[in-house]
């Protein structure tokens, strides 16, 4: 069984305060007697759902291209923190996550947001504090992903929980939809794209049962 838990892009899709929505517009149309339909796509190369490289928060970090696939494809583990507003250290620990995992899936109310694709940025969403991010890297994780835009909360600096995770070279993927997938282990296959020189880049996420 394949899940897709990517969000698909589109022009009313929430981003981040401050970034632009995606543009996506035809210069060609066969309903204007041109050959072929061609279309164009602007997004910002944290739209949607992405993958975070150490150059985000690093100064002189990998870029993505610089990620090896193995930390991208591979066994993961989906836990449920629902009912949460932050995951603390705490809230890990009592996971019962395998010891052996090291792509860690986080489903929280967040996925809920994602039943209305055009919703407006939602300020109040889950993500980790800084002791779960330490505890991350405690456990020898090299991929932590969640499911809003988001790995740290909106009200504490990004820098913070950010820069303890990149810093170790975890990666970060963002904007999962985990709504309709159980707690357990999964094969993860996370292809983002081959762009040069980049921070972040929109990736396609799927697990495997």
């Amino acid at each position: 069984m394949l899940y897709d838990i990517t969000v698909p892009t589109h022009p009313e899709l929430p981003v981040w305060k401050g970034d632009n929505k995606a543009q996506i517009w035809q210069s060609a149309r066969i309903a204007n007697d041109d050959i072929c339909n061609v279309s164009n796509l602007k997004i910002g190369a944290h739209t949607g759902t992405h993958i975070d490289a150490p150059l985000h928060f690093v100064d002189g970090g990998k870029t993505t291209n610089e990620i090896p696939l193995s930390k991208l494809i591979g066994q993961c583990h989906v836990v449920e923190l629902k009912g949460r507003k932050a995951i603390t250290a705490q809230d890990l620990a009592s996971q019962n996550i395998p010891p052996n995992t090291e792509k860690l899936l986080l489903k929280t109310d967040n996925s809920d947001l994602w039943k209305d694709l055009s919703h407006p940025f939602y300020e109040d969403y889950c993500a980790l504090t800084p002791d779960a991010a330490e505890w991350v890297c405690d456990r020898g994780i090299h991929l932590i992903g969640i499911d809003y835009l988001s790995i740290s909360l909106f009200k504490d600096p990004p820098e913070i929980v950010h820069q303890i995770l990149l810093k170790a070279e975890i990666v970060i993927v963002e904007g999962l939809n985990l709504t309709d997938i159980p707690t357990g282990n999964y094969r993860l296959i996370c292809l983002p794209m081959k762009v040069k020189d980049v921070d972040g880049i929109p990736a396609r996420v799927i697990l495997e049962k």
